[in-house]
């Protein structure tokens, strides 16, 4: 199982496996062509409240990680995401954020990869 995450804006690689945007608004100045998406998850990505309280600020980060896996825990999207990145596949999780180090793809591939070492579908079971 390998789950990574990539800015929408990076070009496109052969070893990105399914790539899954995870942001609520479509990404400014990008076309669908550019963006080389197999789907995108809206409702997987932070709701809007949330995501306008945290406004990428880094100070925000840890309440907003909090609050965002609160939001996660019953999300239908978690384990169907989850099944894209079980086993040998790869899961490419893309998001729009200029900051690479504190934005909602991180804390979901997080929440993905516990998800599946909880269940036993990291091995493809």
């Amino acid at each position: 199982m390998t789950i990574t995450v990539k800015r929408v804006y990076e070009e496109p690689a052969p070893d990105d496996g399914a790539r899954v945007l995870v942001d609520r608004l479509w990404p400014r100045g990008i076309s669908q062509e550019h963006a080389h998406l197999d789907r995108w998850c809206k409702e997987v990505a932070p709701s809007t409240d949330l995501r306008t309280w945290f406004h990428h600020d880094p100070d925000r980060f840890e309440e907003f990680e909090r609050r965002y896996r609160a939001e996660l825990v019953d999300n239908p999207e978690v384990p169907e995401l989850a099944g894209l990145g079980a086993g040998d596949r790869r899961l490419t999780l893309v998001f729009s954020a200029r900051d690479r180090e504190h934005n909602q793809a991180l804390v979901l591939r997080d929440v993905l990869e516990a998800y599946l070492d909880e269940t036993g579908s990291a091995s493809g079971a």
